[in-house]
């Protein structure tokens, strides 16, 4: 008796010791070996539970083909036949199982089929079956520690297999990492029942877990339904397994209705090769199909992918197929992640249809017909068009985020640029931030001369230079460096700042021309321009001024007095340059006198510091303040850009919006005597030229430059009572959308005509 005891538990150990792993066919091998062929094993429900909804579902129809996967030596498939369904067909991977279910079966059931084969790698045609029968292979496959490639390569099968209006029969227990599988794959073209069988007779009921026969129906390509219940929810009780069907079934079913609207669709490959958008192997102009490439079963990595065919209205175009690949860190940017920004990308890639986002092999899958090898289909990137790059400094700010300074040459620049230096090539000082990849904050030209100036303004402040000169001893730089910054190093080049390098800077400048006839009685009244001139710019009598710029996402917008007559700063297009307030033919400045009165500039954002150097340069009787968030970027405006305080130039850190308000709120007013310069926002209590230039630290907004914040109407309403009364307003506004920068102008005239 206790050897037969022992022998009994050992036999208990080596069952369980074979359902460590589910999917492993050596396993099962040993499990069926061990419980022998008579020894059933029933997963979840026994024939008296499954058998009216099993029939209902069937539909009484005996002719029908049955698949059972994963059949092991359950009686089911025996219980169908006996019932008179005799067009069965059972498959396993374990052939000692298939083996003795087929001894058992050979005489008694004679029609029913028995075969050796991996469920999730079927040799069955497409379309063979009108049911499959499932009891409790999904959940064997879909172990937590495993993943979902053997569920889902598994599902695929059971959705190729299937004939029209045919149905997957599957009991599971409906944990909601299967349910989260299962209800994306029968999303489009199925229609999904879920029942819950009733509980087998036990002792303790509370302690058993519910099973539930959910049925997917294959229905037509576009149909999207929600999912039903035969069930109350609240009969499942509170326990885990209840609240995780309540929640996937809810959550699915809430995906389904704002899908069914149209609202943000995201399809599978497996949805589009089924026809959901139709027959994608033609072009359709104005095809617009988000999806996702890759995931389980066919890659380590799942692509969320964008499908544009070309508006029908398009110039010629290049290619019929093209790939556009979103850096990682760009991808959330307005022009990558909108409908408008993509369309935008489509016209300038000149592309038929053009598949944004993905690096995959799978986006052969998803080019027309007329493409009909792989190496036709270009993949084009965003270039930023620099030749050489040599990190100077980084530094991380806790408002800003990763700062970057770096000196770079470009691939080309503008012609009129290029007669500056015609033995090296150009280098450049920039300022980025790292939450706005895309855009340059700032950026100056490196020349001698601008250090030989650096020099004699340095020239009695030996301490400081040395204290500067040890802070670039530790800058943070990368291995490889400039050859042009070796053959000029930094002690040879600094920044200019009878330059602006930034067309965007040239864009407000020009702005000035609506006052250019107040800007020239403050000029007449007191001093001539502080204008830096040599052989190549005779002495400066005057400003040329075209247009404000307009193009490449920019529009400079502004406030002010309209001009008379000619004037201003000569512009061209990016990386163009402005020198000095260049030489003209219009207005002529007497002599300096011992009085002036100061006009007041507040520029919003300091950046490199470089516009209010320029200004402070450029014009002797502004008065330029500039307001600063973050002091880590005055800091490197002073440490890498050589932006400079005095008694005409001020910094303030802090909020923009703030300083502004402050400026509006203020009553006192000046006598108009010559007294002391005062800086401090009371000091003067109108702001004569007000400028808004900040980036936005949300790049999907559409809105690259300002924040929000700056174009809302309640700020425009403080900034009019802040201006005096020939004041000039102007905002760089940087946005490829149309949409936004008409709302923004159309704010702007709104309340400034109120």
């Amino acid at each position: 008796m206790g050897k037969q005891k022992k022998a009994q538990q050992h036999q208990q150990a080596e069952l369980l010791s074979t359902l460590d792993d589910f999917t492993s066919k050596e396993n099962w091998d040993k499990f069926f070996s061990i419980r022998g062929t008579d020894d059933t094993f029933e997963w979840y429900a026994e024939w008296p539970q499954l058998r009216h909804l099993l029939l209902t579902e069937i539909n009484g129809q005996t002719e029908v083909q049955i698949l059972v996967p994963g059949c092991g030596n359950s009686r089911l498939s025996e219980q169908l036949y006996d019932e008179g369904f005799r067009c069965i067909t059972n498959i396993d991977f374990s052939k000692v199982v298939i083996g003795d279910m087929l001894k058992r079966n050979v005489r008694s059931r004679p029609v029913m089929r028995w075969r050796v084969m991996d469920m999730t790698c079927m040799q069955f045609a497409d379309k063979s079956f009108d049911i499959v029968l499932d009891k409790g292979g999904l959940d064997a496959l879909m172990e937590p520690e495993l993943g979902p490639t053997l569920g889902t390569q598994y599902v695929s099968e059971v959705k190729r297999v299937l004939k029209e209006g045919g149905k997957f029969i599957c009991l599971t227990l409906g944990e909601s990492h299967v349910l989260g599988m299962f209800f994306p794959k029968f999303r489009y073209g199925w229609k999904i029942n879920i029942h819950l069988l009733p509980q087998k007779p036990s002792k303790n009921s509370n302690s058993s877990l519910r099973t539930f026969l959910v049925v997917a129906e294959k229905a037509t390509p576009t149909t999207l339904q929600t999912i039903l219940t035969s069930f109350q929810h609240d009969s499942l009780g509170s326990g885990d397994q209840a609240r995780g069907i309540i929640e996937a079934f809810e959550t699915e079913n809430k995906v389904r209705t704002n899908w069914s609207s149209g609202n943000d669709i995201l399809y599978s490959l497996e949805d589009l090769k089924i026809g959901v958008k139709g027959d994608l192997s033609e072009l359709r102009p104005g095809l617009r199909v988000q999806l996702t490439l890759g995931g389980p079963g066919q890659s380590r990595f799942c692509y969320k992918t964008v499908l544009l065919d070309a508006q029908e209205n398009s110039d010629e175009f290049l290619y019929h197929c093209g790939v556009f690949l979103v850096p990682k860190t760009r991808a959330h940017e307005w022009l990558f992640s909108s409908e408008e920004g993509q369309w935008m990308v489509v016209e300038s890639s000149k592309s038929a249809r053009l598949i944004m986002r993905d690096l995959s092999p799978l986006v052969k899958q998803l080019a027309p017909a007329k493409v009909e090898d792989a190496a036709q289909i270009p993949f084009m990137a965003a270039s930023d068009g620099i030749k050489e790059r040599k990190i100077v400094h980084q530094v991380t700010s806790t408002l800003t985020g990763q700062i970057t300074v770096d000196d770079v040459v470009y691939e080309k620049v503008d012609g009129q640029l290029g007669q500056l230096s015609l033995s090296r090539d150009l280098v450049f000082r920039r300022l980025t931030f790292e939450r706005s990849e895309g855009l340059i904050q700032s950026e100056a030209i490196l020349t001698s001369e601008g250090s030989q100036k650096k020099a004699a303004v340095n020239g009695n402040k030996k301490s400081n230079s040395s204290s500067k000169s040890k802070k670039k001893g530790s800058q943070k730089g990368n291995d490889s460096q400039l050859s042009v910054v070796d053959a000029n190093s930094s002690s040879d080049l600094s920044v200019d700042h009878g330059y602006l390098a930034s067309s965007y800077h040239s864009g407000i400048i020009s702005g000035f021309m609506l006052i250019s006839s107040y800007l020239e009685k403050m000029a007449s009244s007191g001093r001539t321009f502080g204008v830096r001139c040599g052989p190549e710019w005779p002495s400066a009598t005057a400003w040329n001024t075209t247009p404000p710029i307009r193009g490449h996402g920019v529009e400079k917008v502004a406030w002010g007095i309209p001009p008379l007559g000619k004037g201003g700063v000569e512009l061209g297009s990016h990386h163009s340059k402005t020198r000095g307030l260049g030489c003209g033919n219009t207005w002529q400045f007497p002599p300096t006198l011992p009085c002036v009165k100061i006009v007041r500039a507040v520029v919003i954002g300091l950046g490199a510091g470089l516009l209010p150097m320029f200004l402070h340069s450029s014009i002797s009787f502004l008065q330029v303040e500039a307001a600063e968030l973050d002091p880590v970027v005055v800091e490197i405006a002073r440490d890498y850009f050589g932006f400079r305080e005095d008694e005409r130039l001020k910094v303030h850190v802090t909020d923009g919006i703030k300083f502004v308000g402050d400026v509006s709120t203020k009553s006192s007013s000046s006598d108009g005597s010559c007294s002391e310069l005062k800086t401090e926002a009371e000091g003067i209590d109108k702001v004569d030229i007000l400028i808004v230039d900040v980036d936005s630290p949300d790049s999907s907004s559409g809105m690259t430059c300002p924040a929000t914040d700056f174009v809302e109407e309640s700020f425009l309403k403080i900034v009019k009572n802040s201006l005096s009364e020939e004041g000039l307003f102007v905002i760089n506004l940087v946005s490829r959308s149309p949409s936004i920068k008409e709302m923004v102008i159309s704010r702007m005239k709104g309340v400034r005509i109120a």
